[in-house]
């Protein structure tokens, strides 16, 4: 028997394939728009556990009021130590409490700085790595709350044993009822949660390959 080309065996393979990668591709753009939903839903509008003492307090800098809030924070005893995270190299803790005029004096000894983080998987690094030095068994977490989700992830991942509490900042711009209707807020939320996906596709690529290789305190 002959065949003619596009007919037969080979032929037929070729828009059942087709049909396979349409499906997948709807699939998958179907699971995203649903993953983006609820992750939008994740993203807090205040501050879950107000009264929760911690050991230190460490604030991600990048976001408007973050360390206001570290200052505020401490300055209200909420634990003994606040560490900022990422700052500009030479930048020093007095310069931090100068920039805050309301700032006291006398918190200028439970206040550390880090330079060396340039984005958040470093923040959490960086964060690990003085948690060791110090310690410590609990930190508040202060950053935007859109940035809440990704950074608790990088946290928990790099400090396993760390206690961890989210404070969210809420910046004045961001609008979270009806998200999808303000373009700056869902380029924002559509971003984090991209990157949101990442960090959490490759932390599950490194648990298969190193299992338990957290290595926080």
């Amino acid at each position: 028997m002959i065949f003619r080309r596009g007919h037969g065996v080979h032929g037929g393979r070729r828009p059942r394939r087709l049909r396979w990668i349409a499906l997948a591709t709807v699939v998958a753009v179907i699971a995203w728009g649903v993953g983006l939903i609820r992750f939008a839903a994740m993203i807090p509008t205040k501050v879950g556990e107000v009264t929760t003492s911690t050991d230190a307090i460490v604030v991600l800098t990048g976001g408007s009021r973050r360390l206001a809030t570290g200052l505020e924070l401490l300055s209200a005893n909420a634990a003994e130590m606040l560490f900022v995270s990422g700052v500009y190299r030479g930048v020093d803790v007095s310069q931090l409490l100068r920039h805050f005029q309301n700032a006291p004096d006398d918190l200028r000894c439970c206040v550390e700085i880090g330079h060396d983080a340039g984005d958040t998987a470093g923040n959490a690094d960086e964060t690990a790595a003085w948690v060791r030095r110090q310690g410590f068994q609990s930190l508040r977490i202060v950053t935007s709350n859109y940035h809440v989700p990704r950074s608790m992830l990088e946290f928990r991942h790099a400090l396993p044993r760390i206690n961890l509490v989210a404070h969210p900042v809420v910046p004045d711009s961001f609008k979270h009822d009806g998200w999808w209707r303000w373009p700056g807020t869902a380029r924002l939320i559509v971003s984090e949660f991209n990157k949101y996906l990442l960090v959490w596709v490759v932390h599950a690529i490194e648990d298969v390959i190193a299992p338990g290789g957290g290595d926080g305190p």
